[in-house]
């Protein structure tokens, strides 16, 4: 039950925007488990003014214009090393296939309970029993 806002300029082609939310996709099936059809996701299109990242770099990371942010909110419970094959096979996945740099792939994940969904009808689906 992932929702994912990806941000990404507005330069970006209808290929690469397919490609970057497909990849996510895929990442969240095979690495994290979430069942098939499962795919919530907000894209959002800027202009390069309302991108902002540290020119001067960070942590030793140099950004380009090119920057792709991705913020995931799921369930709480996953472990480091879930997280980390996560942001692996995101980064790796967007690169191939649309070139884009590692670097530029910055991710955010938020962590929520099950009961703070709902899915549709002004239901809680998922209420603790």
């Amino acid at each position: 039950m992932p929702l994912a806002r990806i941000n990404l300029s507005s330069n970006v082609s209808p290929e690469a925007v397919r490609a970057i939310s497909d990849t996510v996709y895929e990442s969240l099936r095979t690495v994290v488990g979430v069942p098939e059809g499962d795919k919530f996701q907000i894209i959002t299109r800027h202009s390069s003014d309302e991108l902002i990242y540290p020119a001067e770099g960070y942590l030793g990371i140099t950004y380009s214009p090119e920057m792709v942010f991705i913020q995931v909110t799921w369930n709480t419970g996953r472990t480091v090393e879930i997280k980390k094959a996560f942001y692996r096979a995101v980064a790796d996945g967007i690169h191939e296939k649309t070139g884009v740099r590692k670097e530029d792939i910055v991710i955010s994940l938020t962590d929520v309970a099950r009961e703070d969904w709902s899915f549709g009808n002004g239901e809680m689906q998922y209420a603790p029993k």
